[in-house]
């Protein structure tokens, strides 16, 4: 073979090998979230849901994702996410919902159902299912310019963290209580207590200065920020678990997507569902074990408390699902499959809410 033909056939063999490499097209993401890193979700987010979607798209090998993560305000704060989604400031947001009762009414479905179940994986499969079967929830995120992929629950159960040392539900009568969202309607079964709006990154400091005597959130976020330091006693009320995270998608961003990366990221979402309330659970035995190691103390609050509690607040439920049912949306009909998923999978709850 002459010089000429073999660097013909040299030529030739890398054009082929080649191919694949320009076949290729890199896609680029920008995930946004308001919460530092260190959040679960967040955390999560980079650890579990990006090399999933790497790994299924390399399958093919038609795709490949070029992720920016932005993070703990670097884009947008907290509350913000939603926003920034909606104006293409992110591509894919981990939307906090119960910031947006106004916007997102239907993702309050669990929020608006305490004491019923502290399984976070439960919930997050009533909801997501909820959430395909039902319209209404995909529908008001696609008003925000957003395609919906999952909900997630990162927490197995709200519950009570005080600065001052509590015995029962009745020790709270008179103090101011942080919350974020529909929590803050629990406070009404307690005469006295004022709720104070705030998100997890504020608890601590609300907390520490005297702005609030206690706040309701869960044991890993306790431990992950800290709480112990500034609210060392923990009433173990079991207000039950909710959603409060969304994936979700800028739709413009979406509709340029191959069809293939669609389907990996939807997929995916649904994993990542399972995943997250998963951890959340294996967590929060774990995390409660590690309030108390850091100073905590838990105060177990009886069943005849719970009942009683959850007795005297409002029918926030049947209020919510009233709104739905007069914007058109099949609130009743919502409420009462959520609550048959729930008790299908053994959790009935102290309260039935379906009931006026």
């Amino acid at each position: 073979m002459t010089i000429w033909t073999k660097g013909l056939a040299l030529g030739a063999m890398l054009a082929c090998t080649a191919i694949p490499a320009i076949a290729q097209e890199k896609i680029s993401a920008v995930v946004i979230d308001g919460y530092p890193a260190r959040a679960l979700w967040v955390k999560e987010f980079t650890n579990f849901f990006i090399p999933e979607v790497d790994k299924r798209l390399a399958e093919t090998g038609n795709y490949v994702m070029d992720w920016q993560e932005s993070y703990g305000g670097s884009i947008v704060k907290p509350k913000g996410v939603l926003e920034g989604v909606q104006l293409g400031l992110g591509d894919i947001g981990i939307v906090t919902t119960i910031f947006h009762s106004s916007k997102l009414p239907s993702q309050g479905i669990a929020a608006v159902t305490p004491f019923v179940s502290t399984d976070a994986r439960a919930v997050a499969k009533a909801v997501d299912e909820i959430a395909r079967e039902f319209p209404a929830m995909q529908n008001e995120f696609a008003k925000q310019n957003q395609v919906y992929l999952a909900t997630g629950v990162v927490l197995d159960t709200y519950q009570v963290f005080s600065t001052k040392e509590v015995a029962s539900v009745s020790d709270l009568e008179g103090f101011k209580i942080a919350g974020a969202g529909m929590n803050l309607r629990y406070l009404e079964g307690i005469n006295g207590a004022a709720g104070v709006r705030g998100g997890l990154t504020d608890f601590y400091n609300m907390l520490q200065t005297g702005l609030v005597d206690a706040a309701q959130l869960w044991p890993e976020a306790a431990a992950t920020f800290k709480i112990s330091e500034v609210a060392p006693y923990m009433l173990r009320a079991d207000l039950g678990a909710v959603n409060s995270k969304t994936i979700t998608v800028n739709a413009d961003y979406w509709k340029k997507l191959p069809a293939e990366v669609q389907e990996v990221l939807q997929a995916v979402a649904v994993d990542y569902r399972d995943h997250l309330s998963g951890l959340a659970m294996d967590r929060a035995a774990a995390a409660a074990d590690a309030y108390v190691a850091a100073g905590g103390t838990i105060v177990e609050v009886s069943d005849e408390d719970r009942a009683t509690w959850a007795n005297a607040m409002p029918n926030i439920a049947q209020e919510w699902a009233k709104t739905l049912n007069d914007a058109g949306e099949p609130g009743s009909d919502m409420l009462a499959a959520y609550l048959s998923k729930l008790e299908a999978a053994g959790h009935t709850g102290v309260r039935d809410w379906t009931q006026e």
